[in-house]
């Protein structure tokens, strides 16, 4: 299998299991609305860790990816942004692997 459809799958994995979360959120919260979902991002330690974690891998990702996405020329790159804050980074990161695999591809060919 080629590598880039291994970031593929990732970024399908990275969907699914973090949404699986967030929809448990909706069903079982009675307050869904965003503020409530920070906030219990912040109810415990172990919890603000994560949170903390999962913030610096975003900013190193971007950081990363903005100018190699540039310098590749990769089209759409720029809508990983928000999809990074709507979605996840579980998806949005694997995902730009994939695309900036595909890109590589073509130009190796």
């Amino acid at each position: 299998m080629k590598r880039k459809y291994v970031f593929l799958i990732l970024a399908i994995l990275g969907v699914c299991y973090t949404w699986y979360f967030n929809i448990q959120f909706y069903l079982t919260e009675e307050n869904t609305s965003i503020l409530n979902y920070i906030a219990q991002t912040k109810t415990t330690f172990p919890a603000r860790s994560f949170s903390a974690d999962l913030l610096v891998v975003v900013f190193t990702f971007f950081v990363w990816y903005i100018p190699d996405a540039i310098r590749l020329k990769i089209k759409y790159w720029w809508i990983l942004i928000p999809f990074t804050f709507l979605i996840a980074i579980a998806f949005t990161f694997p995902l730009y692997l994939y695309m900036r695999q595909s890109k590589l591809d073509k130009l190796n060919t």
